[in-house]
């Protein structure tokens, strides 16, 4: 971490996953005494307990065109950012992948708190959580009362087989075994989302390559590339495969809608 930026942590996850528990646990056990933690939650989050020990406590505003409005608190050093509970969690990534380059934060990590009774009750949720994991460089599995052991060897047997780099940790009465490994800055995501653009070395500034190609046909090479990508199910060459919409405004890869399993 740069000795001027805070960290931010993107905090993953259904209404009612335990997340807030998880987060005083992370901070409490995972954070050196001289850190200074806050969170940032959704503006019309209710409060709920555990909220007096997520350090500063402040609001993100979501708009009508799917932008988040959020401002650092002062002083901190680490900020955990908690997505909406009820929104499509793809749609505020995106957003939160936009607002962070100017929020003066660098992104520390995101992790996905998983509802394994809800998802165990619900199936068609597999493919809500699998967006989620597909960001994530920590997935934690909460909620487990009174599932079976079969079920959980299955859910996790559903990533292992796809060999995902995040790590996968069980939380037990609202704690985690390691959570300073956890909070550690490192990508272990197989999202590309949010990997810093390549930039020239210092060495190559201000040389001029000659370049006799036609800017057009480069651009209708590209465009031609990209159509072909998601003719065939692929995202277009540097686009993430979550964020790929179709003319209509719909994404390729479309998720449930998490209010549809949750209760009032």
């Amino acid at each position: 971490m740069s000795a001027e930026k805070p960290l931010v942590y993107l905090l993953l996850g259904a209404a009612g996953s335990g997340r807030r528990e998880v987060l005083a646990d992370l901070i409490a056990d995972g954070l050196e005494p001289t850190d200074r933690p806050a969170t940032l939650l959704a503006a019309d989050e209710p409060p709920a307990a555990f909220d007096d020990r997520l350090g500063a406590l402040s609001r993100w505003q979501w708009t009508a065109d799917r932008q988040i409005v959020a401002t650092l608190p002062p002083e901190a050093t680490h900020v955990f950012f908690m997505t909406h509970g009820r929104h499509n969690p793809v749609d505020q990534i995106e957003a939160f992948r936009a607002w962070l380059p100017g929020s003066g934060a660098e992104l520390g990590a995101i992790l996905t708190v998983v509802h394994c009774q809800l998802v165990a009750q619900h199936h068609a949720l597999q493919t809500w959580y699998d967006a989620c994991v597909h960001f994530s460089d920590v997935v934690l599995l909460n909620r487990r009362e009174g599932i079976a052991n079969k079920w959980m060897s299955d859910f996790l047997g559903h990533y292992k087989a796809q060999f995902l780099p995040c790590l996968f940790e069980y939380v037990k009465n609202g704690r985690v075994k390691n959570p300073v490994l956890l909070l550690e800055p490192q990508a272990r995501r197989i999202s590309q989302a949010f990997d810093p653009v390549e930039e020239l070395p210092a060495s190559a500034a201000g040389v001029v390559i000659e370049d006799e190609t036609d800017p057009e046909d480069d651009e209708e090479a590209a465009e031609a590339a990209a159509q072909e990508a998601v003719d065939n199910g692929d995202a277009p060459p540097g686009e993430d495969p979550y964020f790929v919409r179709w003319p209509s405004g719909l994404r390729d890869k479309e998720i449930p809608d998490i209010n549809k399993y949750l209760g009032a």
